[in-house]
């Protein structure tokens, strides 16, 4: 009950522009992973034959299938907070549409611990990934060396 009526209170604290503000940051940072990803899949081509060849194939496996799932729901992710920011408008207008307004907050409430949760979890496959590739580039290195 209590965390209800903190959100509440911080629903009714965020303005309009301060909703804008984090939207746009939200949007700017998924087509920055959105490129990321991109980035990560030319890579994981190119890495291809060692990730099947390297002592490491079990969790190269299940990375790029996560990596795989997570570009979808950061499509998702996007597509929703895009239209969060394109209902702006809602707030902004200077007709009295209390249920709207409302409705609106929540939903922005609802994409700041969903778009936490989801930059969180990245952080933490993307770690998973680089620490992948590191250890297939020592693992050439050293055959290289041999």
């Amino acid at each position: 009950m209590k965390t209800t009526k903190s959100n509440t209170g911080y629903l009714e604290w965020l303005n309009a522009e301060e909703m804008h503000t984090k939207s746009l940051e939200w949007l700017s940072d998924l087509r920055f992973i959105k490129n990321e990803q991109n980035f990560f899949e030319k890579l994981i081509k190119s890495y291809q034959f060692d990730l099947i060849n390297s002592s490491h194939i079990m969790a190269s496996e299940k990375i790029i299938k996560q990596l795989r799932s997570i570009k979808k729901e950061t499509k998702k992710l996007l597509a929703s907070v895009q239209s969060h920011t394109n209902k702006l408008e809602i707030i902004v207008d200077d007709i009295e549409q209390p249920l709207e307004e409302e409705a609106y907050r929540k939903e922005h409430l609802k994409l700041i611990i969903t778009v936490a949760e989801f930059l969180r979890k990245y952080q933490q496959l993307k770690m998973k990934f680089f620490n992948l590739i590191k250890g297939i580039l020592k693992e050439k290195q050293q055959k290289l060396l041999v």
